[in-house]
């Protein structure tokens, strides 16, 4: 008689895995002791600098703020319930500063924690065990990654931001371990590098074409054609065209090598105005303009790795080179790239500052 093979203990069909320490703290209970709480939170970005110590110290009881240098993005966090009034509050004092606001709204019941409020050595092990995962889980991305952060350094120090995000923002009553959490939005995050360079439009159109190709190659060994892709993705070709116009428009942008290098170290030859005849010339004056418009888009060297000022200023380069020789307007460049025309104003008054000094230049 046959008698059943006896079951596997749960003890050997799930391996044990030992709970992750850090600064002498098991994981699940350093979340526990400083748990994600609601609160009230206003973004705003505003039209230049903002005076941050005065408007520290002006800030009501209660009330904390956080700085984004590189997006230029505040958040002001309040207690519930107090959303409408502190927007009214930080537009007013902006007001009196000669600031004026830009895209501010108020948030009601975000879930978020301060990760200066866990023990700084638990905060501090954790981030060095999690910064190396955390690069192997993106080397999927990294052609993606390469074409915003090209230093190693910068990479880094934007993966390590990540971790930081991740912590403020994991809620450790929903069963997740923290692991998976920010495995799942590490790739939400490498997504959002190409929608805040490019605009959301450009970027989701983008990498919408680009699933689409690669499950067409998949399936048939091959990439599609035109027809094939417009109707795999269910759309005319004329829509196809188009769309396509715009992820070539990105590519050009990302493409302008002088933006990440030294544009002011290229040499610009001209040919000799007394030889040479006003087509030419005025080609090369165009030359010169260009390379103008470029440089004043380039990242500034003199400014701190995390300002907006050390990254390229790719909207405002794309702002008024559609503008100036595009034939296009500012609501036409709006629609295309998905985002507001008062974004692409603050971005386009940086160009304009800087390009005054080198048209000076020029014309000496």
């Amino acid at each position: 008689m046959n008698h059943p093979a006896p079951a596997p203990s749960s003890d050997a069909a799930t391996p044990f895995r030992a709970p992750l320490v850090f600064g002498g703290v098991p994981e699940a209970e350093g979340f526990a002791r400083t748990p994600i709480t609601p609160r009230d939170r206003v973004h705003f970005r505003v039209d230049r600098e903002l005076p941050l110590a005065p408007f520290l110290a002006a800030l009501p009881d209660g009330v904390t703020v956080s700085h984004d240098e590189g997006e230029g993005l505040y958040r002001v966090d309040g207690p519930c319930g107090q959303g409408p009034l502190l927007a009214d509050w930080i537009r007013a004092w902006c007001a009196e500063q000669g600031c004026t606001t830009v895209g501010l709204r108020a948030e009601a019941g975000v879930r978020r924690r301060a990760p200066r409020d866990l023990p700084p050595a638990f905060l501090d092990d954790l981030c060095r065990h999690y910064l190396p995962v955390s690069l192997k889980r993106l080397q999927r991305n990294m052609s993606t990654i390469r074409l915003h952060l090209p230093d190693p350094d910068d990479l880094g120090q934007q993966v390590a931001e990540w971790i930081l995000k991740a912590v403020g923002q994991y809620d450790e009553t929903k069963g997740v371990p923290f692991g998976a959490f920010l495995a799942t939005q590490l790739s939400k995050w490498v997504h959002d590098l190409g929608r805040n360079a490019h605009g959301r439009t450009a970027a989701d159109t983008e990498n919408r074409q680009q699933k689409a190709i690669a499950a067409f190659q998949a399936e048939h060994q091959r990439r599609p054609t035109e027809r094939e892709l417009a109707a795999f993705m269910g759309q005319s070709v004329a829509t196809l065209r188009r769309n396509s116009q715009t992820v070539a428009t990105l590519n050009s942008l990302r493409n302008l090598q002088s933006l990440d290098g030294g544009p002011d170290a290229t040499e610009v030859l001209l040919p000799d105005s007394g030889e040479a005849p006003d087509q030419i010339m005025d080609e090369a004056e165009q030359t010169l303009l260009s390379h103008a418009l470029t440089a004043a888009c380039a990242p500034d060297p003199t400014a701190a790795r995390g300002q907006r000022a050390a990254q390229p200023n790719v909207l405002g380069w794309a702002t008024w080179y559609l503008t100036t020789w595009g034939g296009q307007t500012k609501t036409q460049v709006s629609a295309e790239l998905g985002t507001s025309v008062r974004n692409m104003n603050v971005h386009a008054d940086r160009v304009e500052r800087v390009l005054k000094d080198r048209l000076a230049e020029l014309s000496e």
